[in-house]
């Protein structure tokens, strides 16, 4: 087992490093006795696990009756008897009655208001603290920053401040006041000053002045009402603040003497403890755990070098400033996190059941994020989190309604455990598995009175989409996924569903992530498209890219748009089920360079995975274009690849060849980390190039095509050799 030495407590096996940590850390502050909790996990193990397993099983069988079909059939010639096969076998649900969710108890970040959600390994204190500090955001710094403002004609970035750029940023942020905010006359491009008479904001112009054209728009300040120090103003739900300093370097050179525009940004952080998480042991886990901890009672720190100097990041305070009248209001410092779990699948070596069997890690870690989130219930924390008395989970990677009612089982047991009111723990589905998908309105029946979130994760939703046709055809290119029917369908679906069943007022319906951080300017073209496909919320990679996001949100009203597509919905089932199978061949060299794509960008992500521990990091594709990878990203990959293999559009020798070539540049694209290890230096001793060979030859043969299996062993395997040769080093010494 990881983590030292084993503890035996009622019939668990349990790592000691984790027992420590639940004993010393989790337990004391959160009125939950140690005998009563350990007897209370341990039976909640063994009621669980094993319907834990039995659902796994059925996702193999169900797969197993796909994979006989498309052997038997062609399912361009016989898309009616699939569809029916479907139904037959129960993957395809009848649907039940209409209902309306009934969730209460729901923060406003959720219920009410529209913005983007960050999205965040755990594992590292600075980006958790980071991505919790991402609720406010600088306007100037994120478009000075990024590629949205042009670099032509002297206004390039540089490591000096660039007055000209400083220019074009003061512009576009004047233009979107303008857009927003706008004024009775003139425009906030000509303001030379901002105060506040008869409790309204007043615009002076030079020589003249103006109103806002909404009045209710403005909603406090900070200073002297003549000379105020901010402006705060609100629309579609959302703050921003004009900061005004004269003396500053920014300001002074502004004849309105701004120095900033502040956005309110990341209304929420999903703190992962799954895809952008690498956490194979009690060590690892443990560190998940803490930093989750830390979160929930305020008191998370990191310390780090910039430069020469140390810094200490932690946990913004709440904002104040005064209402038009002089009365003190606050404003939240900090997102509302979420946590999200692991699905069903793996299991952990940090507890062993009275059989000695691994327990499932969704399990446990519904129970310790659970318990950890107690102390913020409690109040004992420093910052509150939900001021509603909610604990938010995200469960990812589940398959039809069956999953579902099994995780809301587990949240009842799990309520019981801790002391909890019925309902204080809100689940988020992730609609990222085709059986989700099709049968979305039952998943959520199932848990109709927690949940707050549904969300289109369409990385894994393809690799998922690979794998369960499989056997059906070689599917098409990997870019041409994104304008498939089935995806363009399962979108609009999703939204659907979220607004057939009450969602608009008490929870959430999301859309994905953008996964370029360097691509700003196209991100701000494009990702606009989530608001007006009914998305209240949409992921991004970066505390830049939320506050740039976060404008969309206020020129697109998201509640009009639910409004509207309200009648607009349908049962979408039959394009869902329209699989991207080819019908065109490639070019050998098209099909060469879509290998080369999918190895580049497959070794890149798994060399950090294996033998650096990186659940999520930029990765430079074969353009040396930086990516967000994680494992869905990998899921696709990999999938992709094996599925070509197996209808023979490639050879194994073909992909072998390609892959050692493509590790050649992977390795020169990492030459400057320190850590880094090149593959190529021995393709046969390299756990992560062997890694990446698995997960492609054998990829057709793991369950519903995840790569945590294969990644998480070869993790071990990476850990346990390092961990030797350095007891070997050490023994040399002495």
């Amino acid at each position: 087992m990881g983590g030292g030495y084993v503890i035996e407590r009622n019939r668990l096996k349990i790592a000691n490093e984790f027992y420590r940590f639940v004993e010393e850390e989790a337990l004391p502050g959160s009125e939950v006795l140690s005998d009563r909790f350990w007897e209370g996990f341990s039976q909640l193990i063994h009621d669980m696990a094993p319907n834990n397993r039995i659902l796994l099983t059925v996702r193999e069988q169900l797969q197993a009756k796909i994979n006989d079909w498309h052997t038997k059939h062609n399912w361009f010639e016989n898309r009616e008897q699939y569809e029916a096969l479907l139904k037959e076998i129960g993957y395809l649900e009848p649907r039940g009655e209409p209902f309306q969710i009934t969730t209460t108890q729901v923060d406003d970040e959720i219920a009410k208001l529209a913005g983007p959600q960050l999205v965040v390994p755990v594992n590292n204190a600075r980006y958790a603290i980071n991505a919790a500090n991402a609720r406010w955001g600088s306007l100037y710094d994120a478009l000075y920053g990024s590629d949205v403002v042009d670099e032509q004609n002297g206004a390039q970035r540089g490591t000096m401040y660039n007055p000209l750029r400083g220019q074009h940023v003061v512009l576009y942020a004047r233009k979107l006041l303008d857009q927003i905010i706008p004024l009775e006359k003139g425009s906030h491009t000509q303001s030379t000053g901002y105060r506040i008479e008869k409790n309204q904001l007043i615009v002076d112009l030079g020589s003249e002045y103006s109103a806002l054209q909404d009045p209710s728009k403005f909603i406090g300040f900070t200073g002297d009402k003549a000379l105020p120090s901010s402006i705060f103003l609100r629309n579609n739900g959302l703050h921003l603040e004009i900061q005004i300093d004269r003396q500053h370097p920014i300001g002074k050179a502004d004849p309105a003497g701004v120095k900033d525009l502040f956005i309110e940004s990341a209304l929420s952080t999903i703190m992962d403890f799954e895809d952008s998480v690498a956490a194979v042991d009690a060590e690892d886990k443990v560190l998940v755990y803490r930093n989750w901890l830390g979160l929930m009672k305020g008191t998370l720190k990191a310390t780090f070098k910039k430069g020469q100097r140390e810094v200490v990041r932690e946990l913004n305070i709440d904002r104040s400033y005064l209402t038009p009248t002089g009365e003190e209001r606050m404003l939240r410092g900090r997102s509302l996190m979420i946590v999200r779990n692991v699905g069903h699948l793996m299991t952990s070596n940090m507890v062993l059941d009275e059989r000695n069997q691994e327990v499932p890690e969704g399990i446990i870690d519904t129970v310790i994020s659970s318990l950890l989130a107690k102390h913020d219930l409690l109040k004992t924390a420093s910052f509150r989190n939900s001021e509603q008395g909610s604990v938010y989970i995200v469960k990812p990677k589940m398959h039809g309604s069956a999953e579902v009612a099994f995780a809301n089982e587990l949240f009842n047991k799990v309520e019981d455990l801790l002391g909890m009111e019925r309902y204080t723990l809100k689940i988020g589905v992730m609609d990222e598995e085709r059986r989700t998908s099709l049968n979305l309105e039952n998943c959520i029946r199932e848990v109709k009175e927690r949940i707050v979130f549904i969300n289109t994760g369409f990385l894994d939703r393809t690799g998922d989409e690979i794998h369960t046709s499989m056997l059906a055809g070689p599917v098409i290119q990997k870019n041409d996924m994104k304008y498939s029917s089935w995806l363009q369908s399962y979108e609009k679906s999703n939204v659907d569903n979220g607004l057939v069943c009450g969602f608009p007022g008490r929870a959430q319906i999301g859309k994905g992530m953008w996964a370029m951080p360097d691509r700003m300017k196209e991100m701000m073209e494009l990702k606009i498209g989530h608001l007006e496909a009914g998305g209240n919320t949409a992921w991004v990679p970066s505390p830049t890219a939320a506050t740039l996001h976060a404008l969309h949100y206020h020129q697109v009203c998201v509640t009009k748009v639910q409004d509207r597509l309200k009648h607009e919905i349908q049962d979408r089932t039959t394009d869902i089920l329209t699989l991207p199978l080819a019908k065109e061949e490639w070019s050998s060299h098209t099909i060469q360079q879509e290998l080369d794509n999918n190895a580049q960008g497959l070794l890149g992500y798994v060399v950090r995975w294996v033998e650096q521990g990186v659940g999520c990091s930029k990765v430079p594709d074969i353009h040396n274009v930086g990516l967000m990878e994680d494992r869905a990203t990998l899921r696709i990959s990999s999938q992709h690849l094996a599925n070509w293999l197996q209808h023979g559009i490639c050879t194994k020798e073909q992909v072998l060849e390609t892959l050692k070539r493509m590790a050649k540049i992977v390795d020169e694209q990492n030459g400057e980390d320190p850590m880094y290890h090149p593959m190529s230096a021995d393709f046969d001793v390299s756990i992560a190039f062997q890694a990446a060979c698995e997960l492609i030859f054998d990829g057709k043969d793991q369950p519903s095509g995840y790569t945590e299996p294969i990644l998480h062993r070869r993790r071990l395997q990476y850990k346990a050799q390092n961990s030797s040769e350095n007891s070997k080093l050490l023994s040399k010494e002495k």
